[in-house]
């Protein structure tokens, strides 16, 4: 009796929340730049960074704002940002000269840890557990790029010919939310798109790589995956699709069980192309885009149309009480249940 009755406060709690209004205010808007870096610390902190060398960040839930760009990056595009306290961040630029920088003191000074000036680098996306931390970019004679770092960003190494990410002819990397590549305790989660799409799992101490193929859609350089979440190691999803067309929704979502060696679609997708997605539980997920915001309550089988506004990437505080959301029109919204 009393399990049924459990099971049955389970069930009521669920279609409340499923049958909840979601909100959307914002916080930022009409900054001249595009925002796809966002980056959270505790339950108060947010930094988001983007074009035109604009970089900014709030203490208190984004009721007040401090813009910090860097001196003499105006023309920079700082496509991910990674925080790691109110003072301490790492910012990196997506085109060349590839640049990380990265500050101690709030943003008043930025000092250049990085630099690479080859023509053709291409950085996408960064990510930290603890102090190690990579950085992926796009491929270079067949191989994808990638920095390793093991003191929160102070030093960068370039193991890209130590540890092969051999890309297929036409393949690549998007940096439209900094969430194509993922690190998830052990292991480094990496989602390709263009000609082809692909998932590596990389496993740098057991020196192994896995590459395997995802039926998303691919083949022009505007499709494949663009944003990548793991709730544990076997279970995760995939968004992307043709930002091109960004409300075509033919299939441009995925989920694995078994830690991306296969996936398949859910029962009721996204609403069209989606550049980032988040677990905020095992069932809970969010997923947005430029033609619009979805959500799931049942592990990202069935989703649900929320908001039509233009977003590009998503961040949540440290207790899941607080959604960010960031866009190009140069806002940052957050979106309350």
């Amino acid at each position: 009796m009393l399990s049924k009755i459990v099971l049955s406060t389970i069930l009521l709690f669920s279609a409340f929340i499923s049958s909840s209004a979601q909100t959307l205010t914002p916080l930022v808007e009409n900054i001249t730049a595009s925002f796809r870096g966002m980056s959270t610390v505790g339950k108060n902190t947010v930094w988001v960074s983007g074009s035109n060398g604009t970089v900014g960040y709030t203490k208190d839930k984004g009721l007040t704002w401090n813009w910090v760009n860097p001196q003499g990056y105006e023309k920079y595009d700082f496509r991910d940002i990674y925080a790691f306290s109110n003072k301490e961040a790492i910012i990196v630029n997506a085109g060349s000269p590839a640049v990380v920088l990265r500050t101690t003191n709030a943003g008043k000074t930025w000092e250049k840890v990085y630099e690479d000036t080859r023509a053709e680098i291409f950085l996408d996306d960064m990510d930290f557990v603890g102090k190690q931390g990579y950085i992926l970019g796009d491929p270079i004679d067949g191989k994808f790029q990638l920095l390793k770092t093991t003191n929160k960003g102070k030093t960068w190494k370039d193991i890209s010919s130590n540890y092969f990410l051999i890309a297929d002819e036409g393949e690549a990397a998007f940096a439209a939310s900094g969430s194509s590549m993922k690190m998830f305790k052990d292991r480094l989660y990496i989602g390709t798109g263009g000609k082809y799409s692909s998932f590596f799992n990389y496993f740098p101490k057991g020196l192994k790589i896995d590459k395997y193929d995802v039926p998303i859609w691919s083949g022009e350089s505007s499709t494949g995956i663009f944003a990548i979440d793991f709730w544990n190691h076997n279970k995760g999803i995939v968004v992307g699709g043709n930002y091109t067309q960004d409300t075509n929704n033919q299939n441009n979502i995925l989920l694995t069980n078994d830690g991306g060696v296969s996936w398949s679609k859910p029962n009721t997708p996204v609403y069209g192309y989606r550049s980032d997605v988040l677990y905020l539980t095992e069932n809970l997920l969010i997923a947005t885009g430029t033609s619009g915001t979805d959500i799931s309550y049942d592990g990202g089988y069935n989703w649900k149309n929320i908001s039509k506004l233009s977003f590009n990437t998503i961040a949540k505080s440290s207790d899941n009480k607080m959604i960010y959301l960031t866009g190009s029109k140069g806002n940052v919204y957050k979106l309350t249940f």
